[in-house]
């Protein structure tokens, strides 16, 4: 009887721990997807799409820099307000986005994501290290809260 007990005991514990790395997985795909949105909608100048990647809390904050400036915005009332006139100038980029993955981790429901960002265009752009925090929603959507972006200086 005891030997059952532990077999059964053992089988549940596997399955969870399985459970657990296969949701873990799909969450990790589902904050890549949201990064990829988040910067292809910026890129392609869509403010819906962009704004709807974001979790709106005071608490958001976007920042960059490069060799030529540095920038940061508190909140997501001082985010739509400082890109304003991006979304209604700019013009929509072709360029070509890829994501180097270097860190992606998962906490409940808060996640911490690290990559390289190449962004390929007619345009001379810096390669950046980036990162992202995003929270996940109570109808379990990731969004994101903090985006930061160094350009790599000197560039090669």
């Amino acid at each position: 009887m005891k030997t059952t007990l532990r077999y059964w005991i053992m089988a549940v514990f596997t399955c969870s721990m399985v459970s657990s790395v296969f949701a873990q997985q799909k969450d990790v795909e589902a904050i890549k997807a949201v990064i990829a949105k988040e910067t292809t909608s910026f890129m392609n100048v869509d403010y819906v799409t962009w704004a709807d990647t974001w979790l709106k809390v005071p608490y958001a904050y976007w920042s960059y820099s490069d060799s030529s400036a540095t920038s940061y915005v508190e909140g997501w009332e001082m985010l739509t307000k400082t890109f304003v006139e991006y979304f209604k100038t700019a013009k929509p980029s072709k360029a070509t986005i890829t994501n180097e993955w270097q860190e992606i981790r998962v906490y409940g429901n808060g996640a911490y994501a690290r990559f390289i960002q190449r962004v390929k265009d007619d345009i001379d752009r810096d390669e950046t290290s980036q990162m992202r925090v995003l929270e996940k929603t109570k109808d379990g959507k990731w969004k994101v809260i903090c985006v930061g972006a160094i350009a790599k200086y000197p560039k090669e």
